[in-house]
């Protein structure tokens, strides 16, 4: 299961706008995608609710995992939109 280290660009973190999109993005992958801080249990990416409960800040460090076919590409292109600032 790929896994990657990433930094939240949004300004806002992943609150409401850009939660919403990380979340369609992880859903649109047909990967099972996973998203949590290090060193803690990671929730279902493809739930909002699950990701707004997270309340990850601007700056914050989080952990990507995904598994499923295409999960290299799928980690690759959420952690792009992770890393921008999706509130722009």
């Amino acid at each position: 299961m790929p896994e990657i280290h990433v930094k939240v660009g949004s300004s806002v973190g992943l609150h409401a706008r850009p939660a919403s999109q990380f979340v369609k993005a992880a859903t649109a992958t047909g990967s099972d995608v996973r998203i949590g801080r290090p060193g803690s249990d990671l929730v279902d990416a493809r739930s909002m609710l699950s990701v707004l409960g997270l309340a990850i800040g601007h700056g914050e460090e989080v952990v990507l995992r995904t598994d499923g076919d295409g999960a290299g590409d799928a980690l690759t292109e959420l952690s792009r939109m992770l890393e921008s600032d999706l509130d722009a």
